[in-house]
């Protein structure tokens, strides 16, 4: 199993209540139910007030290297990711577990 996870950073002066960003939030958070690689799925907004801390998360899991693949390639993932990359950038971190 390799664990995927994101963590996204909205830009200076980019604000989680703006439509467009609820929009983007919607569409990672209806994934789960679109790509069946996605043997795990859950996303959310951050609740900690931490300076170190990021604006959303994204926390999955797929079968392989060949299903992570797929996944990223998937059209329904592609464009919601292409909606973040408006106003927020992120990092990621891929494990086998």
């Amino acid at each position: 199993m390799i664990r995927h996870l994101v963590l996204f950073q909205l830009n200076d002066g980019v604000s989680p209540d703006e439509p467009r960003v609820q929009e983007a939030a919607r569409a990672f958070m209806e994934l789960g139910g679109k790509i069946p690689e996605l043997t795990h799925w859950e996303c959310g907004w951050n609740i900690s007030d931490r300076p170190i801390a990021r604006d959303f998360a994204i926390n999955s899991a797929v079968a392989d290297r060949d299903a992570l693949a797929r996944y990223l390639a998937h059209p329904a993932h592609q464009a919601a990711a292409a909606q973040w990359r408006a106003f927020a950038t992120w990092v990621i971190a891929d494990y086998e577990f």
